[in-house]
């Protein structure tokens, strides 16, 4: 298996690339939109045939890239089946197993940080986590209809269940880690380790974050597949 992490400065967001050595198959992962420049370089050096824009959910801190990618490869956009988006041409299911040659992707659904949300393992080996897990931390409950129980559940239940030596990669990062494992996430991440669900639920309520930057912007642009909608 081809992968590559990639990273936005501005949104602290990671996108991945995923492909098949052999057939040259890709996939990108949360594409960002100031970044698809790069990702189709990038492609081109590495001779690769872009199938897949795949999202974990509708973001609320960038503008997906997926529309542009998909206009200038005829990718096919595939989003989580519970998100409110009419553009994509697909949308996984949890449990549903995509495949580029012999690299296998399955959707896990790690719903909590938005009601809609994926987490997918490839070759059983890595998963990405999107907003649900961080290195040493995970993403805020508050808007976009979060839950912090059902994010709990999510982490807990379907994350911290995979083996223990299962690499994480997250979709964000602000503290300058790449990747972890989830044995690693289970014994010193600080938002769930000794934590019961009720007492993760207090601590995620009084976070009181501060909105994202472009939250305004992002997220009708996402529920159409990055098409920024101009406000009259």
């Amino acid at each position: 298996m081809l992968f590559r992490q990639l990273f936005d400065a501005e949104s602290n967001t990671y996108t991945y690339l995923i492909a098949d050595p052999n057939t040259k198959e890709a996939m990108i992962v949360d594409p960002v939109l100031e970044q698809v420049e790069r990702d189709l370089k990038l492609l081109q050096e590495l001779g690769l045939t872009l199938r897949y824009c795949l999202e974990t959910h509708i973001h609320a801190d960038h503008i997906t890239g997926s529309d542009k990618l998909r206009a200038a490869t005829n990718c096919l956009s595939i989003v989580p089946d519970s998100s409110h988006v009419s553009c994509a041409n697909r949308y996984v299911k949890d449990g549903e197993i995509l495949q580029l040659g012999e690299v296998f992707i399955k959707a896990i659904a790690t719903p909590g940080h938005t009601d809609s949300h994926y987490a997918y393992l490839l070759n059983n080996d890595r998963v990405l986590t999107g907003d649900a897990l961080f290195i040493r931390g995970c993403g805020r409950t508050d808007f976009q209809s979060g839950n912090a129980g059902t994010l709990y559940d999510s982490v807990t239940q379907r994350l911290f269940t995979l083996p223990d030596e299962t690499l994480v990669y997250p979709g964000h990062d602000y503290r300058g880690y790449t990747v972890s494992t989830i044995g690693e996430e289970k014994h010193w991440n600080p938002r769930f380790v000794g934590r019961s669900r009720e007492n993760f639920i207090e601590l995620m309520s009084a976070l009181n974050l501060p909105n994202p930057k472009k939250m305004m912007e992002a997220v009708p642009a996402n529920e159409h597949c990055g098409n920024v909608i101009q406000v009259t």
